[in-house]
């Protein structure tokens, strides 16, 4: 193992911006930005310009919380349905593996920190309760929001944005109505109460595709179990 941390053994490549084009569509939940960069090689090497494409929004980073009960002594997690319209889009002849033909995927609850929130932990934490509240119907106060391990790029290939992971302690008897956010992507969600174990069992036999959400669960697990 290096003696130095695997941040400061990354080769020391910069880019720079010869040029940018302004958003394809400036009023689509997602933007295509273009941009040409060079390549600064720590040798001192410049590649010739390339073209990359990448996509941003108005709200560019996320949380992603781990709600969680135990049952005689048992730890119990909240998944939630939610609709994915790019995995419709997936084409059988394509793929190595059988398509479930599904327009949802059973995830941790999630949502996006919104602009201003952004700034500081303590408002990536509120936009934490604020989704948990939509999402769950658990409105808890922001402090019983504790950080679940650091923030991640879940598709750096393509997008900036930050996953941010909470854990919260809930009570079921206090559970209400979610609010959900009006889209219609929330709209006849459905939710489960899954013992911790048996949520892992499912994600290691292919029945929960949803990356962040088995992260979050081996992270509450290592956590808790």
């Amino acid at each position: 193992m290096p003696s130095r941390s695997l941040s400061e053994a990354l080769p020391a490549i910069t880019l720079e911006v010869v040029d940018a084009e302004p958003p394809l569509d400036q009023n689509g939940f997602l933007r295509l930005v273009r941009r040409r960069y060079r390549a600064h090689y720590p040798d001192g090497a410049a590649s010739e310009p390339f073209t990359y494409d990448s996509v941003t929004r108005r709200a560019v980073d996320a949380v992603v919380i781990a709600a969680h009960h135990r049952v005689a002594g048992r730890v119990r997690v909240y998944l939630r349905s939610a609709v994915r319209p790019p995995i419709t889009e997936r084409i059988q002849a394509r793929s190595a593996v059988p398509e479930r033909g599904h327009v949802s995927l059973w995830e941790l609850p999630a949502g996006l920190v919104e602009p201003g929130e952004e700034s500081s932990l303590d408002g990536v934490a509120g936009a934490a309760r604020r989704e948990l509240f939509e999402e769950l119907g658990f409105d808890v106060d922001r402090s019983r929001l504790v950080p679940l391990g650091p923030s991640t790029f879940p598709a750096p290939g393509f997008a900036a944005e930050r996953h941010f992971y909470f854990s919260v302690e809930v009570d079921p008897r206090e559970r209400a109505e979610p609010t959900l956010d009006g889209s219609p992507l929330e709209r006849g969600g459905a939710i489960v109460d899954l013992d911790l174990e048996e949520a892992l069992a499912l994600a290691a036999a292919g029945e929960l595709e949803d990356a962040k959400t088995e992260l979050g669960l081996r992270r509450l697990q290592e956590r808790l179990v």
